[in-house]
């Protein structure tokens, strides 16, 4: 629905209806100056095998807003990233779902990445997908206190730093 230049979306989260409002003309995108990269590199996008569950596992994710986002974990996606081996726990909707959303934190999150953690997607192709970190970009949250993002369960915090992707935004 729309009301002068505002747009208003009504959502779902946690089960409960919420409304989202945006102004394109909002004063805070007057003075957005963009976001900073780090530089692509190759090595940050790797091939990983999806261990899938017996059955897709059913998870409530924790959100600045203390409202779970419910979500499946198909099952634990390995990887190597300079010679360690890594593992994240994608997140889908539905069990016939091929696109993975990570949410995940490592050991730049809050010095030279957003401190709750960044966003990114695969594409699941059989039991492989490419995750490629130098697509890792900033949650919602970062840009407004209104948002509702999920944060990374604790099995998605890696210890090691992903210098690929967005960098931190702001203060």
């Amino acid at each position: 629905m729309t009301l002068g230049r505002l747009r208003i979306l009504v959502i779902e989260r946690g089960g409960r209806p919420a409304v989202r409002v945006k102004d394109p003309e909002h004063p805070a995108r007057e003075r957005f100056s963009g976001i900073d990269y780090y530089p692509i590199r190759p090595e940050f996008r790797v091939r990983a095998r999806l261990r899938p569950f017996d059955e897709p596992k059913p998870i409530e994710v924790a959100t600045v807003v203390d409202i779970g986002a419910r979500f499946l974990v198909p099952g634990r996606l390995e990887f190597e990233l300079d010679g360690i081996a890594l593992s994240l726990e994608p997140l889908i909707s539905e069990p016939s779902d091929t696109e993975l959303f990570i949410i995940f934190k490592d050991s730049t999150s809050g010095e030279e990445t957003y401190g709750a953690g960044r966003y990114l997607y695969a594409t699941l192709e059989g039991r492989d997908a490419v995750v490629d970190f130098n697509k890792a970009y900033n949650p919602p949250c970062v840009f407004t206190a209104f948002a509702t993002c999920p944060l990374p369960p604790p099995q998605n915090r890696l210890d090691v730093p992903i210098r690929a992707g967005e960098r931190r935004y702001g203060k």
